[in-house]
């Protein structure tokens, strides 16, 4: 079975493979590796499956709530969402698939995260994605690659999801210089089920057959898990072969013979084949259970002649499960998946003997013990710097810059690509398929769905300002985890818990290694004080381009429950004549604000002050205020401060606004301090609702909703050419080379 590999060097080097992980791999089994072994430990010690310079970092997250059900550590997070239901979520990354063909990897990014979803017996009901881009405004090649990007971006998700019959009801997109040479594609599915139906992923039970169920195996994929421990160069044009292809149709009936299969008892655990295909699933499901398994690999269903074990293995073909069941079950369950005219094998069975024993024609081809694989995966410390930038960036504020009228700033900063509406995206996804969607994308802060069975509303949102986490690593992610929960909140729904997107630089740059500690600890801070704990997440590393790593992006996806699906808060404005408040505390601060970017041309200053206790007592407010019917709509302010917070709401909604409020230097209406909100309330209500607010935060009276403009102080824009700003500048931008 083992036998000498020549050219061991270049081996190890195709495999992301080091010298010292070559003796490790030997002293495990006891010899030499054969080619199928070590592409298997390639690929269980890439970045993607093991996370060995993440590991570290990652250890001591709140994962533990009352109504946490499953943590991390499975296919997906899962909280209990009252009366016997549950929601499983959570967010993955497919970065370097969608670089390469966008089209290709962001579809197969979004069936990827539906299977994990599905996987535990639940069915999607919602997606959101964060999607990060380089430059698309300028006439040169960057721009240009950057625009197409955008479009086959788009068009794979919408293309994917609508097919699945799954709503895409939100998310975010974001440009930065940052992005020109390596985008961010993060998607995140919700899905339903109740609450003592959860499947898991697990090969228990001397005997059992291990079942392989879903699309035939090719070529495509191979490599994909291992591509994620490298950083790209102009050779990774090279890697088109390494980008997956997906099929929706053949997901879509994958996913109605599983939820088919779930109504029987057949099934001990299921796993969804995703990075690093049958060698992952195998794998983790064995090693969760702490169990054996032989497989026979030329009985997996094929689609290409020829193929190899290796290739078996290593396949990263789509819409595939792999499946443990009771002994005796196997014709049935085989009769479902050929109903659903989807390929259904027996390839294996459980053993008690703690191996992976792989056969081709009855030969054993491969044996590696299941528990080292994973328990003794590379662990590294890798050296860690602080950044000499962040003490240069540090003491920079707007008044290092000419200084330039507020009505000037204001036109600017309603044009911003970070401002303007992105419906030329969103339209294009299907929002409201399964007819639950009560506040989609376009429709500001959170994405909202009713749960028909128990009467309550699921609010989430995902969030991340990387200018923050570039001039705060550490606040930069408390302050991803504080906006997403905050935009939950504004709907009128209590956070629960959080799944997290990591994507970050090159880690054996110890800059970037030390972005990335700080940030776990902003995360690990925020959720432990906001009681949202962390129920699953991704790691992306390796964002680096030519040597030019992305700024720290943790995005973060929020859920939570509203007790009533007929009391959802709205984020734009609804009637004339409302009365318009500012809730919060303002201050002059602009580190990291959409305004030095814009206005100032930097990336600088230091982080607002983040207040947790400040930051609750708002969420109570607005979620209190909302059961006692006193708010009309509620708007957080983050970026553009609350200037364009009412330029976004007014454009969504048609009314205007006039607002006067007080600061101490004019330029605060565009500043960022946290912990804030505009909400509007009828006039009849003002008085309760003022008297209630004054128990949680300072809150004062600005302003009223009506008339032909958005009147902020010292500025003001007509309804007309705003609303041409906000709804036009996106698709004149985008479709420029079209």
């Amino acid at each position: 079975m083992s036998q000498q590999l020549p050219d061991i060097d270049q081996q190890l080097a195709n495999h992301k493979l080091s010298q010292e992980d070559y003796k490790h791999i030997k002293e495990i089994l006891g010899r030499e590796p054969n080619l199928v072994e070590l592409g298997i430990f390639s690929a269980m010690w890439s970045e993607h499956c093991s996370y060995k310079s993440s590991k570290v970092h990652l250890k001591g997250f709140p994962t533990k709530a009352p109504w946490v059900i499953q943590g991390p550590g499975e296919n997906a997070g899962v909280i209990d969402i009252g009366d016997g239901y549950a929601a499983v979520f959570k967010m993955e990354s497919h970065n370097h698939p969608s670089f390469i063909e966008p089209y290709q990897g962001a579809a197969t990014g979004v069936g990827g995260i539906m299977r994990d979803i599905f996987t535990m017996g639940a069915r999607p009901v919602a997606n959101l994605n964060a999607l990060r881009f380089g430059n698309i405004s300028n006439d040169d090649a960057i721009s240009k690659h950057q625009r197409y990007l955008v479009r086959g971006v788009t068009e794979g998700i919408g293309g994917y999801g609508n097919c699945m019959g799954v709503p895409t009801i939100g998310g975010e997109t974001s440009f930065d210089e940052c992005y020109n040479g390596n985008i961010l594609v993060n998607a995140f599915t919700l899905g339903l089920a109740k609450a003592d139906e959860i499947f898991y992923g697990r090969a228990e039970g001397t005997g059992n057959p291990v079942l392989y169920v879903g699309a035939k195996t090719g070529r495509d994929g191979l490599g994909g898990a291992v591509m994620s421990s490298d950083s790209f160069t102009e050779e990774s044009k090279s890697l088109r072969p390494t980008v997956q292809v997906g099929d929706p149709f053949t997901e879509k009936l994958l996913l109605e013979a599983c939820l088919e299969l779930f109504k029987t008892d057949y099934v001990v655990g299921i796993q969804d084949m995703g990075a690093a295909g049958l060698t992952s699933s195998s794998f983790e499901m064995a090693g969760r259970s702490g169990s054996g398994m032989i497989m026979h690999l030329d009985k997996v269903p094929a689609r290409e002649e020829g193929m190899t074990p290796y290739e078996f293995m290593l396949s990263e073909s789509q819409e595939r499960m792999l499946l443990c069941a009771k002994k005796g079950s196997e014709e049935e369950i085989i009769k479902i998946f050929e109903k659903w005219d989807l390929d259904a094998a027996v390839i294996g069975e459980v053993t008690d003997t703690g191996n992976m024993e792989l056969f081709w024609h009855g030969e054993k081809v491969a044996e590696v013990p299941v528990d080292p694989v994973s328990e003794e995966a590379p662990e590294l410390k890798r050296p860690m710097k602080r950044p000499e930038y962040l003490d240069l960036i540090a003491e920079t504020t707007i008044d290092d810059f000419p200084k330039v009228s507020n009505q000037e700033a204001f036109e600017k900063l309603t044009k911003s690509m970070e401002v303007v509406d992105k419906s030329w995206i969103y339209a294009q996804y299907d929002s409201m398929v399964q007819t639950n969607t009560v506040k989609k994308g376009g429709e500001l802060d959170a994405s909202v769905i009713r749960v028909k069975e128990n009467g309550r509303a699921l609010a989430m949102s995902a969030d991340c300002n990387v200018r923050y986490c570039y001039v705060d690593p550490r606040g930069g992610a408390a302050a991803a985890v504080i906006e997403s929960g905050r935009n939950v909140a504004m709907s009128g729904a209590r956070p629960l818990a959080i799944t997290d997107c990591l994507n970050y630089g090159n880690p054996e740059n110890p800059e970037v290694m030390w972005q990335f500690g700080e940030g776990c600890l902003g995360i690990k801070e925020a959720c432990a004080e906001l009681n949202t704990p962390v129920i699953g997440g991704n790691v992306s590393l390796y964002n680096e381009t030519e040597g030019v790593s992305v700024f720290p992006t943790p995005s973060i996806a929020t859920v939570g429950v509203n007790d009533d699906q007929n009391n959802v808060l709205l984020s734009t404005f609804q009637n004339e004549g409302d009365i318009l408040y500012l809730i919060g505390e303002s201050k002059s601060e602009f580190g990291g604000s959409l305004y030095m970017k814009e206005i100032c041309g930097t990336v600088a200053g230091k982080l607002p002050e983040i207040d947790y206790k400040k930051e609750l007592a708002l969420w109570d407010l607005v979620i209190e205020a909302n059961k006692k019917h006193l708010l009309e709509c509620a708007k957080d302010l983050s970026s553009g401060g609350l200037a364009i917070a009412l330029v976004k709401m007014a454009a969504t909604s048609g009314y205007g606004c006039d607002v006067k409020v007080s600061v101490a230097d004019e330029r605060d209406i565009f500043a960022e301090s946290f912990s804030r909100a505009v909400v509007a309330v009828k006039p009849e209500n003002a008085a309760m609702f003022e008297t209630m607010a004054k128990e949680y935060l300072p809150v004062e009276k600005i302003g009223s909703v009506g008339g032909k403009s958005v009147v902020c102080n010292d500025v003001t824009l007509g309804m007309e050419q705003l609303k041409d700003n906000y709804f036009n500048t996106f698709q004149r931008v985008v479709e420029q080379d079209i």
